[in-house]
């Protein structure tokens, strides 16, 4: 069932836009299920979980880091994680920076952008960046910004999803014409999940974060 949930998923979805499995709470059975369909990026929540995955699954995967960042666990992935979705502030954009300097490495990540209306959800405001001094501290010698990310609300209101995914786009054409206009690596835009990815396509999304659509409901009394 996983492999035809994924087709039905990439059949969807249009040229350009790129999907994310998110395997959090789930067994690497599983994993290797869309592993073995050709799927190779996949996105957890929870830092050990990710650790753990990733030492016994294929190199070759792109892990994606889509939960909450939180500074002290920022080493269980830094060496290895493809993408780290949730750079909320710029303390935490300066405490990746100091996690990639000691591993060696340039990262990649994603600014997110807080338009949902539930407090639960983290990041910046839209109107936020803006100031030259903000926009100084986006430079870093071990942290390449790729683009933005963000949720919407979780509504029966496509009216208001429709919206808040709109103001995602707007953020991310304003900095890219402010700080990025002439790095063609800014180029990522993910938003929309499973239950609102075709309205965040809509609104420009290049990158879909997909899980239980994919792998089925999650049984959270596993979490770590």
């Amino acid at each position: 069932m996983i492999v035809q949930n994924i087709e039905r998923v990439k059949a969807s979805l249009p040229n350009g836009v790129g999907l994310v499995a998110v395997s959090k709470l789930k067994p690497v059975e599983d994993i290797m299920e869309a592993y073995n369909a050709g799927q190779r990026a996949f996105g957890e929540n929870y830092a050990t979980e990710l650790r753990d995955k990733a030492a016994v699954l294929p190199k070759d995967i792109e892990w994606h880091f889509i939960g909450h960042l939180q500074a002290k666990q920022i080493k269980y992935y830094i060496d290895f994680v493809h993408l780290i979705h949730g750079v909320d502030s710029l303390e935490h954009l300066e405490d990746v920076e100091r996690a990639a300097e000691k591993a060696g490495r340039v990262v990649d990540v994603l600014l997110q952008v807080h338009v949902a209306q539930e407090e639960t959800k983290f990041g910046f405001a839209p109107e936020d960046l803006v100031e030259p001094h903000e926009l100084a501290q986006l430079v870093l010698p071990h942290v390449r910004i790729r683009g933005v990310m963000g949720m919407a609300s979780h509504t029966d209101d496509n009216v208001r999803v429709s919206e808040e995914f709109r103001r995602v786009k707007t953020f991310f054409d304003n900095l890219k014409e402010m700080a990025f206009k002439d790095k063609p690596y800014f180029d990522t835009i993910s938003m929309g999940m499973s239950h609102d990815y075709q309205l965040a396509v809509a609104e420009g999304s290049t990158l879909v974060r997909i899980g239980s659509t994919i792998f089925g409901p999650r049984d959270y009394s596993k979490k770590q």
